[in-house]
Order: C-alpha cells, then structure tokens, then sequence
C-alpha cells in the first residue's frame, strides 16, 4: 500500500494544497530559499509542497520537523535545568535566513492537547525560554521583513480532539474536509477564488482605514471594553506586500481584518466566547479587566495557572498587540466546527492578541522605523496569543477622532455592506 493510499481522504487536494502555497500563500520566487517548519505526519504534504517550490524555481529548500514522542520525552525524561532552555542558534539562523530574503512556510497538525497531562509550570518554564530563543526570528515574521504562509494538515490527534464521536479514519476524513472548504481550495479555481475573497477583504480594509477610528467599543454578555488604537495605524486584510517587496498571505484561511491596539489605551472588560488552546493546554472561560491598556485581573474556568502563568512572560504581555474583525457569518463559524486551532477558530470569531504587535499595521513611515512603532503605541513582548471574543450578540462602534460614533458591528455581523 502506498503512502497516499493509506491517506483517509482524496490525496489530490493535497496537490492542490501545495500549489495554492508556492503560487499564493508565498508567491515563492524564483531562486528564493525557503525555510518549512512542520510535524512528521504532515509529510505528504512537505513533500508536496517542496516538489511545488522547487518546480517554482525555489533555490534551497529546508525542511524542520518535530515529533510528538519526541517533544513528550523531555517531560518524561529531562532534567529541570533542560526546561529553562532552547535552541537560540536555531532561531538565530533562521533569523539571518530571513533577513537574506528566505521564505518561511509552517504547516499546522499538531495534537492540541498534547501537554495537557504535563506540569503547568514546566510547560511554561519551557514556553517561555522558547520564545526567548525564538524572538529573533519571529520578530522578522511579526515585522513582516519576508514572504510567509501558514497553512494546515489533518493530523489524527488534531482530528480526535475536535470529532472524538468518530473513528480515527473517519475523523481525519471529516477535518481534512473542513482544513480544505475552510481554506477555500475545494473549488473549480481555488487562486481565482482565493483573489476575489482577498479583494473583498481589501475593501473593508479600506473602508475601515477612511475612517480612521481613534477608538472601538465593543459590547456584548460579559464584554464592555474600549480599545484604543495607535497613532498612525492602518488596517489589513488578505495578502499583502512584505518588506522584501513580495505580495503574499500569510494565513490560508484568513476572514479577519486587523489592526494595532495602543498598548496604554484599552480599558473596561471582556470575556472570551471560544476555547484557546496554548502550549498544549486547553484553557475555558477567559475573563479579564483592564486598565490603562494593562490586564489588572483575569480568571478562567479552565487552564488558569497556565494562563496566568502567559500573563507574566514580559512586560508587553498584559498589553493587546493586536485587534481583529470577523463576522459571524463566516464560514468558519457557520460550519459549527470548534476546531482547538487558533488559525481556524480566529476566523471564525472577531478577537483580540495578547502581546506582540505586528510592524506592519502601521502607516509606511511608522512600519519602516521600530522606534516610532513604539512611540505610536505598538506593543512589545516574547508572545502573540489570539483568543476569541466575537459572537452574534457582539456590537462594535467606531469612535472617530472627532468624537462621532460610527456603527461597525450589530449582532456579529458588518453594519456596512461592501
């Protein structure tokens, strides 16, 4: 039996998968290296994806995996001192990998409960030394020097957790199909669709850009909470141009447009209307106040030590780093499915990001410049965690700089058409 024949689900839309990454995701360009981060399972489609990318002319393409035995045998087996500590050289490499015009592809399968068994506080020892190591990097991925896509494998933990009614072969069968309406490649011409939907996405980014709102207020069971936006912050949506001057889309699947919070300008309360899954914990019930743009009190019904144990990674991770717009109409959310992976269940519901802003929300002459982004507000810190807020009984209104409020969202849904 061959690899593809023991897949649960019709291998060819993992050929469409990889095309739809090298051409769109990345627009990988010619001689550009490309540097893919992704579980074992997911083979079938690295391999793919990098006959895909080679085909496309790509220069070296490097492959990372990771295991689960392999990452739960440090908890079973290494010492204390082993979770204070990362592989900095890695991140440092890939780092300088970016900054010379390297691609970076991740592939998301991985078991979302895989350490819930584990010591809450070594998974953040552990959680927070590797976003020491890594910070290097992802600062070139959150300052969006270079081309990057994010896509998603039907991994059979992954499909377990969110079908566990089903057999492992029906499971993976169930959330291959949803991995694939989701990401909208199902179709007769999945670019030509994935162009029109990012367009439409553009427009309400535009739409919301005009206005350029000094605050929103969001209202809703359990939330009345105040974002204040930066100074000179611009709304995205849909692929966009990196700084190495590549146009790509970073996410597949994407609804969301987003934009920068003030760090010191979020006040009131809120409370969380989805599961997140963190560092392989899964934490319920979020509920948070804050402050001056800083979180002063925060519960769960589920998860709370690990949640508060992400609240004091660094000073800029009680701050938001990011504000998101979703309806509730979207596809993501109509299906029903709650899918413990942040790259789905963000599309399916408006949310806010504890931590790191991204450099890119910013107008060009405050993106270009770290010092300004601070200066306008951006947040810093070693994390970026969305979680979601948004539900059909969520309002938002626009404050303009003017004092009017502009209706943004009644009942979960865009007040204006586009």
């Amino acid at each position: 039996m061959t690899q593809d024949e023991r897949l649960h689900f019709d291998p060819k839309m993992l050929d469409i998968m990889a095309e739809v990454c090298i051409k769109f995701g990345l627009n990988l360009q010619n001689k550009q290296d490309l540097i893919i981060t992704s579980t074992v399972e997911s083979l079938p489609l690295v391999r793919r994806i990098v006959e895909e990318a080679y085909r496309a002319g790509a220069g070296v393409v490097t492959t990372l995996l990771s295991d689960e035995e392999i990452s739960l045998a440090k908890y079973r087996y290494g010492n204390e001192e082993s979770f204070d500590r990362a592989p900095e050289w890695m991140f440092k490499g890939m780092a300088e990998a970016f900054e010379n015009n390297t691609a970076r592809l991740a592939i998301s399968a991985d078991n979302p409960m895989l350490l819930s068994g584990q010591n809450p506080e070594r998974v953040s020892r552990l959680g927070k030394a590797m976003s020491i190591a890594s910070k290097p990097a992802m600062e070139k991925i959150t300052n969006f020097e270079t081309n990057w896509n994010i896509v998603s494998y039907p991994g059979s933990k992954w499909a377990k957790q969110v079908f566990p009614e089903l057999s492992e072969e029906g499971a993976v069968k169930k959330l291959a199909e949803a991995i694939f309406s989701a990401s909208r490649i199902n179709g007769k011409d999945p670019i030509g669709e994935l162009r029109a939907h990012h367009s439409n996405l553009k427009k309400r980014q535009k739409w919301l850009n005009d206005y350029s709102f000094k605050s929103l207020h969001y209202t809703g069971p359990g939330t009345d909470l105040i974002i204040g936006l930066a100074d000179g912050h611009a709304w995205k949506g849909g692929a966009s141009m990196a700084k190495n001057g590549i146009i790509c889309s970073p996410n597949i699947p994407t609804e969301e447009v987003f934009t920068t919070p003030h760090a010191d300008r979020v006040d009131g309360y809120v409370k969380a209307t989805k599961p997140l899954v963190y560092r392989g914990t899964l934490i319920e019930g979020i509920e948070v106040r804050f402050e001056k743009g800083k979180i002063v009190e925060a519960r769960t019904s589920l998860g709370e030590e690990v949640f508060l144990q992400m609240l004091e990674t660094d000073d800029g991770s009680r701050r938001l780093g990011e504000v998101a717009l979703v309806p509730h109409s979207s596809p993501i959310s109509q299906s029903g499915i709650l899918f413990y992976n942040t790259l789905y269940d963000e599309n399916a519901a408006c949310h806010i990001a504890l931590g790191q802003c991204y450099s890119k929300c910013f107008t060009e002459e405050i993106s270009l410049d770290k010092e300004a982004v601070k200066k306008s507000g951006g947040n810093s810190s070693m994390i970026h965690v969305d979680w979601m807020i948004g539900s059909g009984e969520l309002n938002i209104d626009g404050i303009t700089p003017d004092g009017d409020i502009v209706p943004i969202f009644r009942n979960g849904e865009w007040v204006e058409e586009i």
